[in-house]
């Protein structure tokens, strides 16, 4: 457990020393009273230096030099943070937004500039924890007194236009803020918890996406496989994989590869995450009657090429998919499974009708997304990956073409073992194979790779 959440920092303290000796130092003052001083250190530590520097500076919290370093940089930002913070509850009996509309501003730009997904604001009995997810993994940022709690919570139901009384159920919201010349959304989801509520922004960027396929850093024969999706005119495409693991990014890209111009497009999402010149981009809304069974169940009558679906959720949407590829469609989709193979066994399971999925499935890619080691700083640690040695995620991926003979395995309603002989006699790159190259490459480390896939071994 990180130790250091349950504290709020007061950076106020860090201002009056030299931030660069600090960081040498190992040191990090954490706060002062009229009696004593506290502060955190790891192993590293210089404590004679930080026994110089603090009074009655009789005990340590321990944790570890990564974290120091971390909670040492962006310093301005935090400092800043930390001032609005303490203003804002100074102003409270003025009821001026004036200071929290600047944190809130503020916190939301540094959640992009250290290109987070998420934005988790989260209480216990005694404070108010803010983390963003960075990569995959949430990053604790920095904690206050639970008191600002309601302050944050009020501005965010205010922006989002939700009932700032009401903490006693479940809400859901949307922001868009300018941030930087850019405009952004952020999906506001708030549940009520036993200390209050845990608040999450998912970040959307508000701009149309950019990576082509290309540049997602897929092996040649993957990046091969996804391009040839284009020249498809019917049938069924699957990226799988869990949540998180850059499924609909991969979509989207092979969509930018499609002729807009002579192609209707149609996206059904929930939601739409990414905004593409071109094509029909649908919102499913429950509480507009929007759902997404009634999507697409009237989307055929739209006279598609190509249709996203953004995920095979239930034994409808799935029908959907087949009958539009039978009828000359190409229709793209994702699916939860942990391999492409499981994926067969996932629509199979949803009461699909193995001679129509024979005929109408072409190709199933699985994707996860491994961490790729800092460019900048070698496998070191430094501020830009906020010393994690790691900067960024890749892809790694595995794929199976339908062909005649999977075809045929599948119509016939085949066991594991059947299909993995074939795949074996073909010589079949799995994920691991994928993965491996990318080890060798330096992109990324087998520990992280293990940590996302298991060991072969065990699977």
């Amino acid at each position: 457990m990180n130790k250091i959440k349950e504290f709020v920092i007061d950076y106020e303290l860090i201002k009056k020393f030299d931030i660069n000796a600090l960081q040498k130092s190992l040191i990090l003052p954490i706060y002062e009273d009229d009696v004593y001083s506290y502060c955190a250190v790891c192993k590293k530590s210089d404590i004679t230096f930080a026994k110089k520097c603090f009074f009655n500076l009789t005990s340590f919290i321990n944790i570890k030099e990564e974290e120091v370093l971390f909670y040492l940089s962006d310093f301005d930002t935090r400092y800043e943070l930390y001032l609005l913070y303490k203003k804002s509850l100074e102003n409270l009996k003025e009821n001026s937004q004036n200071h929290i509309d600047k944190f809130f501003k503020l916190l939301l730009e540094f959640s992009i500039e250290k290109r987070a997904s998420d934005i988790h604001i989260e209480t216990n009995e005694k404070h108010l924890f803010i983390r963003f997810r960075i990569d995959g993994k949430l990053k604790h940022i920095i904690s206050f007194e639970l008191v600002f709690y309601k302050v944050i919570s009020s501005i965010i139901k205010l922006k989002a236009k939700l009932d700032i009384t009401q903490y006693r159920k479940a809400l859901d919201g949307r922001i868009n803020e300018k941030l930087n010349e850019n405009s952004y959304d952020f999906r506001v989801s708030i549940l009520p918890t036993i200390s209050g509520e845990s608040i999450v922004l998912r970040i959307l960027d508000n701009k149309s996406i950019k990576k082509d396929l290309k540049y997602l850093e897929f092996s040649k024969s993957i990046y091969n496989s996804l391009s040839n999706i284009s020249n498809l005119t019917q049938g069924l495409v699957l990226v799988c994989g869990p949540t998180g693991s850059g499924k609909t990014t991969t979509l989207y890209s092979i969509l930018k590869s499609f002729d807009l111009d002579n192609k209707k497009i149609i996206t059904v999402e929930d939601p739409v995450e990414y905004k593409l010149d071109g094509i029909t981009q649908i919102n499913v809304n429950d509480k507009l009657d929007v759902s997404f069974s009634s999507v697409l169940k009237n989307i055929l009558r739209q006279d598609p090429d190509i249709i996203f679906i953004g995920e095979i959720r239930d034994k409808l949407s799935l029908q959907i998919a087949i009958q539009a590829s039978l009828t000359g469609h190409l229709v793209l989709s994702t699916i939860h499974s942990n391999s492409a193979l499981n994926s067969i066994s996932r629509l199979l399971d949803l009461n699909s009708q193995s001679y129509l999925l024979s005929s109408t499935l072409k190709s199933i890619f699985y994707q996860r997304l491994v961490l790729k080691v800092c460019p900048d700083c070698g496998f070191k640690g430094c501020k830009n990956c906020n010393y994690t040695k790691y900067q960024g995620r890749t892809a790694i991926c595995e794929h199976i073409k339908i062909d005649e003979k999977m075809s045929s395995l599948i119509a016939k309603n085949s066991s594991n073992c059947e299909y993995k002989t074939y795949l074996d006699s073909k010589d079949y790159e799995d994920i691991y194979f994928d993965a491996k190259n990318k080890v060798k490459k330096g992109l990324t480390t087998l520990d992280e790779v293990y940590k996302v896939l298991g060991f072969e071994d065990e699977i």
